[in-house]
């Protein structure tokens, strides 16, 4: 049997939905890869939890076998610490990252917080997009019209409409999150896998090339 590829939509700090889902589709690390589209933190309770989890994997799996995208919620944080406005990525969710990250330590100024030496590893390795000879995967979407190698990072992490009512061919077809749908998108030219999870809906996975969904429980 031929190794699979799981991609993972938007987490939010919802860490019980992902290690739901793990169990769900119980991967074998040795040879399937696991492939997390972004946004790991914001809004819910564990985003530190989540990331922990993550390396945790990374730390079990043979090297290039997770596969850790680039959010736009990772680019504020980053952004946020090294002196950018805070305010967007504070009421963006952020305020939940920061006070699960440094709770003893924040009191409305960012002075002196830094990440734990593994969790600044794993932002600075995020990657903006993932190819396979089937499939782009990628945080927000693509702009239409632009070649792969020439799109910039705000579009690759924040694009929405122009992207998602595209009918392009992309060349290959694209798996993405960001934007949340209640149900899974499914056009011919992409897949939208982030199904809302931190807002009481269910965190989806999508094993490739199958193109079988998991979710993090059973729907009704």
């Amino acid at each position: 049997m031929g190794a699979d590829l799981y991609a993972i939509g938007d987490i939010h700090g919802s860490l019980e939905s992902l290690e739901r889902l793990m169990d769900r589709i119980n991967p074998d690390l040795t040879r399937d890869r696991l492939l997390f589209v972004g946004d790991y933190i914001d809004r819910g309770p564990q985003s530190r939890g989540v990331v922990d989890y993550i390396i945790r994997l990374k730390n079990l799996a043979p090297p290039g076998q997770i596969i850790c995208l680039k959010g736009n919620h990772e680019a504020m944080l980053l952004d946020f610490l090294e002196g950018g406005p805070a305010e967007m990525f504070i009421f963006n969710g952020g305020l939940a990252t920061v006070e699960d990250y440094w709770r003893d330590d924040w009191v409305g100024d960012r002075k002196g917080l830094a990440l734990p030496p593994d969790h600044a590893q794993f932002y600075q390795d995020l990657q903006l997009y993932y190819e396979t000879p089937d499939y782009i995967f990628v945080h927000g979407g693509l702009k239409p019209g632009v070649p792969l190698q020439e799109q910039v990072e705000d579009d690759l992490l924040w694009i929405r409409g122009e992207f998602i009512t595209s009918q392009e061919d992309f060349g290959r077809r694209v798996i993405f999150g960001h934007t949340p749908f209640k149900q899974p998108l499914l056009m011919p030219n992409k897949i939208g896998i982030d199904t809302g999870a931190v807002y009481g809906n269910f965190l989806t996975a999508l094993k490739l090339p199958e193109e079988e969904f998991f979710f993090d429980r059973q729907l009704d």
